[in-house]
């Protein structure tokens, strides 16, 4: 088969991981065996740009499961993980991707995906829907549609549709209550501290934390850092998110202030020069930086780098930038999302849902095939996916919740009392 891998013989490794975490997904499981007998892909192709571990690559066996010729390639060029892309290319699926590649290889992984035609893209931060559109217009009228998985990936498709630019339906995974409210938070919260934990083997509690950002990520790794009994800060540029996170109990500061007195700083908001030189001169000596939103913009590094006058390798994934005014600052994973460019991301659980969201919608794009005007072009996810997911994560787990009777029904649908 036509891959682009580092190395074929990683496979054992890769699908061990790959065997792992299927046994802790029972959601996609369920959802794989309606997908062998109902083929809802049939005849299809479906493009997958995602952060190429084990997780992701289970996701893409369900969608050939599901009748789909598969391709796949990374979103972020340090999450690639060498042997589960070999493993998942050992299972059939096209895969171009391999960990640390250049600008230029991770552009031409990208390509690879996109250049066979995809009736439906999987995208993991908008890469795949923004090349699609620069760069094979040709291709879009054989686009049924695709999914976006992340918060900046949503952030460029609106900003798309507003400008009437967006040529295909794109369903908002990210603003399903089963991605946002579990992933987001209890995913991004314990797979930010298991990356940093595991990269600096330091200790975070007694230690100043920043987390920049209280969307619902950023909620995730203040609390878990609250939990390692971390003293936390919060910047915002939101009032009211500001007013949630000093009501959940943590102090709120502007960068400026934030900057002289923490020791490990964490970026979640989606947005760029979050911290910059200035912020960076202000810093301890040895203060940790890393990032936890989806691109590496967050912190400065272009400025970082042509400020410092030497940098050295720390540890693996931490580089010392060391700077005039005799500081040194440490960058987790280049700057990158940290979770999975020091980490494994999310747990299989977490992800469970959130990829049993992504199958559901992808199916409900292949069944519906909808063709919808210009100006409307993003569609939410359908309240029934949500609570088809909610239920059997329950189900795998144990638990049964009430429900209404008839009279109950009726009561909370009529406005007499």
């Amino acid at each position: 088969m036509d891959n682009e891998i580092r190395d074929a013989s990683l496979a054992p490794s890769g699908n061990r991981k790959i065997d792992w975490v299927y046994d802790h997904m029972p959601v996609l499981r369920s959802i794989e065996e309606d997908f062998k007998k109902t083929r809802p892909f049939e005849g299809l192709k479906v493009a997958m740009s995602i952060h190429l571990e084990a997780k992701t690559a289970y996701l893409a066996t369900v969608f050939q499961s599901g009748g789909a010729d598969v391709y796949a390639t990374g979103s972020n060029p340090l999450s690639t993980q060498d042997d589960v892309a070999a493993g998942l290319a050992s299972r059939g699926v096209h895969v171009y991707a391999w960990h640390a590649s250049t600008p230029e290889e991770y552009s031409h992984h990208l390509s690879r995906v996109l250049e066979v035609g995809p009736n439906i893209i999987i995208d993991d931060g908008g890469d795949l829907v923004n090349m699609m559109h620069k760069d094979y217009t040709d291709l879009i009228p054989g686009v049924i549609g695709g999914c976006e998985e992340t918060t900046t990936g949503i952030i460029r498709l609106i900003a798309m549709n507003r400008e009437k630019e967006l040529k295909f339906p794109m369903m908002l995974v990210n603003n399903a209550q089963c991605k946002f409210l579990f992933d987001n938070r209890y995913g991004t919260g314990q797979s930010v501290w298991n990356a940093i934990n595991k990269t600096t083997n330091l200790i975070v509690a007694g230690k100043n934390v920043i987390v920049s950002g209280y969307g619902w990520c950023g909620k995730g790794v203040a609390m878990r850092a609250k939990a390692l009994g971390a003293h936390v800060f919060v910047t915002e540029i939101d009032p009211i998110k500001a007013c949630e996170a000093v009501m959940d109990g943590y102090g709120v500061l502007k960068m400026e202030e934030a900057a002289p007195i923490g020791d490990i700083f964490v970026t979640v908001t989606g947005c760029r020069d979050v911290i910059t030189m200035e912020h960076i001169l202000k810093m301890k000596d040895g203060a940790i930086l890393c990032n936890a939103g989806h691109f590496n913009v967050e912190v400065n590094m272009e400025e970082l780098e042509n400020a410092a006058v030497r940098t050295e390798v720390r540890r693996d994934n931490i580089i010392g930038y060391y700077l005039e005014n005799g500081k040194s600052v440490n960058v987790i994973g280049e700057g990158r999302l940290v979770n999975l460019a020091a980490g494994d991301g999310h747990p299989a659980e977490i992800m469970d849902m959130s990829f049993a969201i992504q199958s559901l919608c992808a199916a409900y794009l292949a069944e519906h095939r909808e063709k919808r005007e210009p100006g409307d072009m993003t569609i939410a996810v359908p309240a029934e996916i949500d609570k088809v997911v909610a239920t059997r994560k329950l189900k795998a787990m144990g638990y049964e919740i009430d429900t209404l009777t008839e009279v109950q029904k009726e009561y909370l649908g009529s406005w007499e009392v």
